[in-house]
């Protein structure tokens, strides 16, 4: 419970002294690995992927000190805003609580894998953050039974930590796709996953009516003209039904940032606003069979033939919703004389809707269905490019050899809005969680009595708040201009893992009717799993956050 000792305020400043504490060990760790793997000033790749473990376990450190630091800062809004009350003090008690040990003892970076302090010679250190007032105090009194015992009590009376944003749209945004997903989404979801059936087009006739694909899109080519910050809501609160229905936007996400940096004039104009509205259905054509995350492999080839327009040659794996789709983009091969990524350009590609009878009705594409474990209603393909017509006016930005940096520009906006899903898929987790545990009895009592229930419901919030404010904080980044390539990644690490933990842990709850397919959370745990390998494996995220900082380090003036 609440000690009486400590005001709203205390417990607030404790927090900012504590996430404070933790960036400091971070700096800690900071200067160990970038000691190993940039010893000349500048990273060396080959003792960075030798070095693995201490570059991931690093960028997942720094990641929970990042979280503390976003939370801190949301404990502060909520109390300034009027609306810090006793479910949001135990969610900070027991998040910091939690995020406090992990760092001071060892972080996970999966279910076997832990960063210890000792991992990087660091135990002393991690002594004198355990030591530090806030941190003590946290681990003192922040996570106990008591205060998780009385957190889960809270949130099965239906009160949640405050989601406001002190912003009249931002709110509305919430409130109005909230419903929808509600009314539209929820009560059919696990329905069209089972039959493994496309989202209905009407269903996504009604999104695109409420811009659901043109949040991000300027409004001068018919889009919302709104930012990463309202384009995480609408993620959210869609996936919270169905993570189909928060990924629909993704495709258009991509597609319109694409064409939005890099399009010619009049590339822009003749697509976005299609985009903006629905009338399109984009998907994105990256990966290849043998490259995965090594785009620098790409082998797909386009070529310009004599009538001015470009044939396109190879096969590509993993495209969603690419039947239906009406445009793609496609990362492909332009210069092949020219090695890695610098022979690399994008395609504008557009195709004719498939149907169930013909999927890919158009000469030189096929696709072959993959069939998956959850991620349904777009549906996973092969496709084969054999002399593929795409028009003269197809390369993007009409510059060849900018494909990579071109695709390298929306990451930023996917991963968060990759963390977005998460964090919705992480929410329909737990509110399966928490009403099972409500209706269901064993031995008199219903699930939510037993310590160990109750326990696993009040981590799934309080680590929710903390991946879904580090969510926020990369969008407030974002849509500030600034980069945030390592905060969009962090975001995604830590939203992945989330998701995966609240829907293992949901499903635990269920017992072995959790594993028995008419219960959604069966889907919700498939849906999960894919989240911490798309958009950046969760290896590779980490890869890529820790081999960034060290070189931000490496190539600082105090270095």
């Amino acid at each position: 419970m609440p000690d009486a000792a400590e005001t709203a305020a205390d417990w607030i400043a404790l927090a900012h002294d504590a996430a404070a504490a933790a960036r400091d060990y971070t700096d800690a760790v900071h200067a160990k690995v970038a000691g190993i793997i940039a010893p000349g000033g500048k990273v060396d790749a080959a003792l960075a992927e030798r070095e693995q473990r201490l570059v991931h376990g690093f960028a997942w450190i720094a990641t929970t000190a990042e979280a503390l630091g976003a939370v801190a800062q949301w404990a502060s809004r909520a109390h300034a805003a009027g609306s810090y009350g006793e479910v949001d003090e135990l969610a900070l008690r027991v998040g910091f609580g939690e995020y406090c040990a992990q760092i001071a003892g060892g972080v996970p970076m999966s279910q076997s894998e832990v960063a210890r302090p000792s991992d990087f010679g660091l135990a002393f250190e991690a002594h004198d953050f355990a030591s530090k007032g806030a941190v003590a105090r946290f681990l003192a009194s922040g996570s106990t039974p008591e205060t998780r015992a009385k957190f889960a009590e809270i949130l099965a009376q239906g009160n949640r930590p405050y989601e406001g944003f002190g912003d009249e749209t931002l709110d509305l945004i919430r409130d109005q796709f909230r419903a929808f997903t509600r009314d539209r989404i929820a009560p059919k979801a696990h329905e069209w996953h089972l039959a493994d059936d496309l989202i209905p087009i009407e269903v996504v006739e009604e999104m695109a009516d409420l811009g659901v694909f043109g949040v991000c899109i300027a409004e001068e080519y018919g889009g919302l003209g709104l930012g990463k910050l309202a384009m995480c809501l609408v993620s959210e609160e869609l996936s919270r039904g169905w993570i189909c229905a928060g990924s629909l936007g993704t495709r258009s996400e991509i597609a319109g940032e694409l064409i939005g940096e890099n399009g010619t004039d009049e590339q822009k104009a003749k697509f976005l606003p299609l985009l903006a509205d629905g009338s399109i259905l984009p998907t994105a054509v990256f990966t290849e069979p043998d490259t995965g995350s090594d785009l620098a492999s790409v082998r797909t080839r386009a070529s310009p033939a004599a009538d001015g327009t470009w044939r396109i040659n190879g096969a590509k794996t993993w495209i969603t919703h690419a039947a239906r789709a009406d445009l793609m983009t496609v990362l492909c091969r332009t210069d092949p004389d020219t090695p890695g990524y610098g022979g690399l350009s994008m395609l504008l590609a557009e195709k004719t809707r498939g149907t169930d009878e013909a999927p890919f009705p158009d000469p030189g594409i096929a696709g072959g269905e993959i069939e998956v474990l959850g991620y349904r209603g777009m549906k996973e393909y092969t496709l084969g490019f054999d002399d593929f017509t795409v028009a003269e006016d197809g390369l993007l930005g009409g510059a060849e050899g900018q494909g990579f940096k071109q695709l390298m520009r929306t990451f930023e906006g996917a991963r968060i809005q990759t963390a977005a899903r998460a964090i919705g898929v992480a929410w329909n987790a737990f509110d399966l969680g928490l009403s099972y545990a409500l209706e269901r009895k064993q031995f008199g009592k219903n699930l939510l009595a037993f310590p160990r229930v109750s326990d696993k419901l009040a981590m799934m919030v309080a680590e929710l708040v903390m991946a879904r404010e580090l969510t926020y904080s990369a969008a407030r980044h974002k849509d500030k201009g600034e980069r945030c390539d390592i905060e969009a990644g962090m975001a995604k690490l830590l939203g992945a893992r989330v998701a995966w933990a609240n829907a293992d842990n949901a499903l635990q709850i269920h017992g072995g009717n959790g594993y028995a397919l008419e219960y959604e959370i069966s889907r919700v745990l498939c849906d999960a799993r894919i989240l911490n390998i798309f958009e950046g494996a969760g290896e590779i995220q980490a890869h890529v956050i820790g081999r960034g900082l060290a070189a931000s380090r490496a190539n600082s003036p105090a270095a």
